[in-house]
């Protein structure tokens, strides 16, 4: 067995096993516990091969892999407890997880009440017209909080020969990448006439808030912001929701999804099919919303139950 030359730092030993006459690598990757020095060996044909594989031991080393083929995924929880539990105390390292809690389910709200946050919103600065767009046209909070002003359409063309209303095109969300939660949810939706006129007067307060900033002033191209550009993060839409669900007299504590779901409710009650609701939703098919929204879909369809009692009493009057 000859060695090879003096090599560099970090290069490892590589030298030629004559009995076998195979060249045969050896690198140091740092010490246990107990101090002992960890070493690897790697064979090859050449001493070339022996030492791109040590190279490539040395890289994952650097990395933190083991790559070894013994290496067991109970050596794996051995080592990450080594390194990432070092230095906590033992009753931290043996306490459990707490239990996960089952998430409160999505509820919608009455008309009655729907219409009083309404009232109440139209008055809210930052977020009324972020409440009002919300429940009218049932876009899901991620998208609202991610609509861009070149996106929105406050006029349409009523002269157009096909008349166009306004319009807001839902194409972002704050999801990762930017997307839409499904292919289906990129659409454009037209809007109410209450949610045009809340449109117009918070983008006079967004012209307002950025003479205030001045400097400050981040021109982000959003449409629901704070006072200066920046964009809106959960826990301010969830704060002023609450604020403004108290100002209208609804009891207890609501989440902005389910303006989503008092959206679906309402469409229900008023007698819009479940397909309709489906496809304004942006779900791929009746079943997603059938399933999700099950508990604010009207329960009995009754439309032509009505319609007929409707026609037929009127005929037995004028017999």
């Amino acid at each position: 067995m000859t060695a090879t030359a003096r090599r560099g730092h970090g290069e490892g030993s590589v030298y030629r096993d004559a009995a076998n006459g195979t060249w045969v690598g050896a690198i140091s990757l740092g010490r246990r516990p107990d101090g002992s020095r960890i070493r690897r060996k790697v064979t090859g044909r050449t001493k070339t091969e022996v030492r791109e594989k040590l190279k490539k031991l040395q890289a994952e080393a650097d990395a933190g892999l083991k790559t070894s083929a013994s290496y067991a995924v109970a050596k794996a929880v051995d080592d990450w407890a080594a390194e990432a539990l070092d230095g906590l105390a033992d009753k931290t390292v043996r306490v459990k997880p707490p239990p996960g809690k089952t998430g409160r389910p999505s509820r919608a709200m009455t008309a009655a009440e729907a219409a009083a946050l309404l009232a109440a919103a139209q008055d809210h600065p930052r977020l009324g017209a972020y409440v009002i767009l919300s429940l009218t046209t049932g876009i899901r909070t991620e998208e609202a909080r991610a609509l861009r002003w070149d996106h929105v359409d406050l006029d349409g063309d009523p002269d157009a020969r096909t008349p166009v209303p306004p319009s807001i095109a839902v194409w972002r969300s704050v999801r990762l990448h930017g997307d839409t939660k499904t292919e289906k949810s990129r659409q454009t939706l037209a809007l109410p006439q209450n949610v045009v006129t809340a449109l117009r007067e918070h983008r006079r307060w967004q012209a307002e808030s950025r003479l205030a900033a001045g400097p400050l002033w981040q021109d982000t191209g959003l449409v629901f912001t704070t006072s200066v550009g920046t964009p809106l993060d959960a826990s301010h839409v969830r704060r002023d929701f609450r604020v403004l669900c108290k100002k209208a007299g609804i009891e207890g504590v609501w989440a902005p999804r389910e303006l989503r779901h008092t959206f679906v409710s309402v469409m229900s009650v008023s007698g819009v099919a479940v397909e309709e609701i489906a496809r304004l939703a942006g779900h791929a098919s009746s079943r997603t919303t059938e399933t999700i929204y099950r508990h604010e879909l009207r329960p009995v369809i009754t439309t032509g139950a009505d319609v007929m009692d409707k026609i037929f009493t009127a005929a037995e009057r004028e017999g």
